[in-house]
């Protein structure tokens, strides 16, 4: 699939699977023609860093939960993602275990009663790290994008917080706002 080509919104991933539907990143890249994967590589309890923190309402350090995920488009690694959840959503939940969950996260944290209703994303580019770079298979001059978003409930208490880095090339951005 051609590195232009591919074109990415947040939309699919943010609302509750109905039962039975496949996850929403398999979903997104096959109907783009591609096969999408991706491989949890931790999921527990950790100290909040401090963007992760800021995002949830949190004292950076105060543990919270945390998927890490490398996603992948075509086998090839496409987005590194680290998703933070409070302790009290989903410590004791398959939020904090490393297998998948059928429907996802967003699916999960409905049944449990916590359903967004807002989202705040930033999105900055920069070069990446050395380990992001190795994880993402790119040359040294190639840059990234980086994606933080956070889910508020009807409360406006944030219920997720996604840390996201992207090949610059590899993705673009698609933002769809209605007005009113």
């Amino acid at each position: 699939m051609s590195d232009s080509a591919w074109v990415s919104t947040s939309m699919p991933y943010l609302a509750p699977r109905e039962k039975g539907q496949p996850d929403a990143w398999g979903e997104e890249a096959a109907s783009q023609g591609g096969k999408g994967s991706q491989r949890i590589v931790y999921a527990g309890e950790v100290p909040a860093p401090e963007e992760a923190a800021a995002l949830l309402g949190v004292t950076a350090g105060e543990p919270v939960v945390v998927r890490r995920r490398v996603i992948e488009l075509d086998d090839l690694p496409s987005e590194l993602t680290d998703t933070y959840y409070p302790v009290e959503i989903a410590r004791g939940t398959r939020l904090a275990v490393t297998g998948k969950i059928r429907g996802g996260a967003v699916t999960l944290l409905a049944e449990l009663g916590h359903v967004g209703v807002c989202v705040r994303e930033d999105v900055t580019a920069r070069m990446p790290t050395a380990d992001e770079r190795e994880a993402l298979r790119l040359d040294g001059d190639e840059p990234v994008l980086r994606l933080s978003r956070v889910t508020l409930d009807g409360d406006d208490r944030p219920i997720q917080a996604d840390l996201m880095v992207m090949p610059a090339h590899r993705q673009r951005l698609r933002y769809e706002i209605r007005i009113g």
